[in-house]
């Protein structure tokens, strides 16, 4: 088969068994595509090379100049590609299974102080056209920080999510697992506070002869939702409102200080592991470093002895 047959059914698999989302397809398509044009240029295909061959992608993909993760994340999608086609029976031996990846380099992720998130939110209170923009802005930033959501689960959630109870709020997360996150007080009210304001909006669209939408928050684009494009601008329109530093701040930098905020102030990691839909603890780990950081930090900063070390 050709290395496009390769790539094409694995991709469809990945769509069918696993729930892969339409991200996650993209990103591997460009990583096995640029294998494929370098296999190429050799003269093979996917189904001759051994480990050999793969190894010496890797060292042109460092003499590139291509940064560890991306060199790990593209020997990952080969990892994968090369365990589905043994699985299939299209190679008798798996030539990738025992190849090391380029060791990463631990970095601690961005997070905001809860002072700077509360200048965030009041600048998305303050911010749009007219009440409606301004009522689903507050609505976004109240719970994208109460529940520490992916920007991609919060702009697709279907308003069926938000029904009925609105203490709790389902959330369809990766692999189409799906996980329950109580929401703030705060975070409630601004919901049902849109919820009046989109259902409304629904009805007259209705009577106008318009499809009704399945999203918390439609758009007349392509995708029928608010897209992570728009939302990414819009926190960082936000940001430079509320004098927050645009710098710091993008979505997933909600979710971290969601996240550091909560081990802050006592919660164990597996109810923040919950929460957050990691599948291995060892993700969820990653916060506590980042809170003894900032505790070393304010020592260095506030000990009376600090200036003379």
């Amino acid at each position: 088969m050709s290395n496009l047959t390769w790539i094409s059914t694995f991709l469809e698999a990945q769509a069918a068994e696993l729930g892969a989302s339409n991200n996650t397809q993209m990103a591997y398509a460009r990583d096995l595509k640029g294998f494929s044009e370098w296999t190429e240029t050799r003269g093979q295909v996917f189904s001759q090379l051994n480990r050999e061959d793969i190894e010496d992608y890797l060292v042109y993909c460092d003499n590139q100049g291509l940064a560890k993760s991306t060199r790990a994340r593209r020997l990952s999608a080969i990892k994968q590609l090369y365990r589905f086609a043994f699985e299939e029976g299209w190679r008798d031996t798996n030539p990738a299974i025992q190849i090391k990846g380029p060791g990463l380099d631990k970095r601690l992720p961005k997070t905001l102080e809860v002072e700077e998130v509360d200048k965030l939110i009041e600048a998305a209170r303050l911010s749009g056209r007219n009440k409606n923009e301004r009522t689903r802005n507050i609505c976004l930033m109240e719970l994208l920080y109460a529940t520490g959501m992916r920007v991609s689960e919060l702009v697709s959630m279907p308003v069926s999510a938000s029904r009925g109870d609105p203490r709790m709020l389902l959330i369809k997360g990766k692999g189409g697992k799906e996980r329950m996150v109580p929401l703030s007080s705060p975070a409630r009210a601004a919901l049902v506070a849109w919820l009046e304001i989109r259902d409304a909006n629904e009805e007259e669209s209705q009577r106008k002869g318009k499809a009704a939408s399945s999203f918390l928050f439609p758009s007349r684009g392509k995708l029928g939702h608010l897209t992570r494009h728009r939302f990414y601008a819009m926190i960082k329109e936000f940001a430079v409102a509320s004098g927050v530093n645009p710098d710091k701040v993008t979505p997933h930098t909600l979710r971290h200080a969601f996240a550091t905020h909560l081990l802050a102030n006592g919660a164990d990691l597996r109810s923040i592991q919950t929460l957050l839909g990691h599948a291995d603890v060892a993700t969820t780990e990653i916060y506590t470093h980042v809170l003894d950081e900032r505790l070393k930090s304010l020592v260095l900063e506030s000990h009376p002895l600090s200036e003379a070390g």
